[in-house]
């Protein structure tokens, strides 16, 4: 099969590899029938996460068709539409019980596209499948689907649940990418007083707004006096950083009231400076977090049933075997207006699709 692979920093390829099996009773095959990148990606291409190496099949997201399963595996079968999810999850450990299935002990976590071969290839070998992979409901098409597999997930559970978001407060969010745009979305769930986006493409921006932010601002705006002037001086109730460079999280905890919450959702390659000598007196709450997916049946459910408006994210679609291009549009985003870039089967074509705004 054909599999998009790291070849070291700043070097991916698509190429042969060999054909994933079964290594455990709990493993399951799925076909790749959708499949996204993620800024993660990029990261990792950058050399920002070493515990990948050379010759790792990139990639956690995807939609596909179950085609062989281990002895183990009860919850799904073959020919059974899935939704991979980007954390896999032994069930079994001390984290696993307490449903932080990010952090499992287990052999899971997050390992597709990290540890072990990934979702950007034409098969992949899913782990501890009955608890990995979600049944889909015919209703939810893939490429919506395929939304659910990281950025929802990680938005609502790192940033929105994480941040505490209350009705009535006023919440920033720095980075208007997928997760920043998901964040917004399921934000406004929680009745918010006010959404603040803050990014350096004003296409970004432009999503930001038609998906319920009420004021924007790109770095050159002065986007720390914006939320000064909108909330008397006081600083914004939640402060999600959606980037993962210093910058951006410096910005994050000069933007927080006192008594606020400060919810870093970004991959850092980085050291950031944490000013304590200005957050000591201040009461803010900073939370960091690798997403436990242990709500995407519930954020399923939602898309199912009309009420979680994800469509509209893709904004390029590719046919799987241009994987090398749709990483060369995504990661000159700020150039081609990429949001979210997703790849499927001859089916589809390579084509930009009408994005938010």
């Amino acid at each position: 099969m054909k599999a998009l692979v790291f070849r070291g920093t700043g070097e991916v390829a698509w190429q042969e590899v060999p054909d994933p099996k079964v290594e455990d009773a709990a493993d399951a095959i799925v076909r790749v029938d959708a499949v996204t990148l993620c800024g993660t990606d990029l990261h990792i291409v950058k050399g920002d996460v070493p515990e990948v190496e050379p010759g790792r099949v990139l990639g956690h997201e995807a939609v596909g068709t179950v085609v062989e399963t281990g002895g183990d595996v009860r919850t799904v079968r073959p020919g059974d539409r899935v939704l991979v999810s980007c954390i896999s999850s032994c069930g079994r450990c001390a984290f696993c019980r307490e449903r932080r299935y990010g952090q499992c002990g287990g052999g899971g976590g997050w390992v597709l596209g990290h540890l072990i071969d990934g979702t950007q290839a034409e098969y992949v070998r899913v782990p501890f499948a009955d608890l990995s992979v979600h049944p889909l409901p015919s209703a939810v098409d893939s490429f919506d689907a395929v939304l659910l597999a990281d950025i929802f997930p990680t938005a609502y559970e790192v940033g929105v649940l994480n941040g505490g978001v209350r009705p009535g407060d006023t919440v920033v969010v720095v980075g208007a990418g997928p997760i920043g745009l998901a964040a917004i979305i399921t934000a406004r769930l929680y009745s918010p007083g006010r959404i603040i986006a803050v990014d350096l493409a004003d296409s970004r921006l432009a999503a930001a707004r038609h998906l319920g932010a009420d004021a924007t601002a790109t770095a050159d705006e002065g986007p720390e006096q914006l939320v000064a002037d909108l909330t008397d001086g006081l600083g914004a109730d939640v402060v999600m950083e959606a980037v993962g460079v210093p910058e951006t999280f410096e910005m994050c905890t000069r933007m927080v009231r006192p008594g606020g919450r400060v919810a870093n959702i970004g991959v850092h390659g980085k050291p950031a400076v944490l000013h304590l000598e200005d957050l000591w007196i201040k009461d803010v709450t900073l939370t960091t977090g690798l997403v436990d997916t242990s709500l995407t049946p519930m954020l399923l459910r939602m898309t199912a049933a009309g009420r979680l408006p994800v469509s509209g994210l893709v904004t390029h679609r590719f046919e799987l075997g241009q994987m090398e291009e749709a990483y060369d549009v995504f990661g000159r985003a700020a150039e081609t207006g990429a949001i979210k870039v997703a790849l499927g089967g001859p089916q589809h074509t390579a084509v930009q699709a009408a994005g938010p705004g």
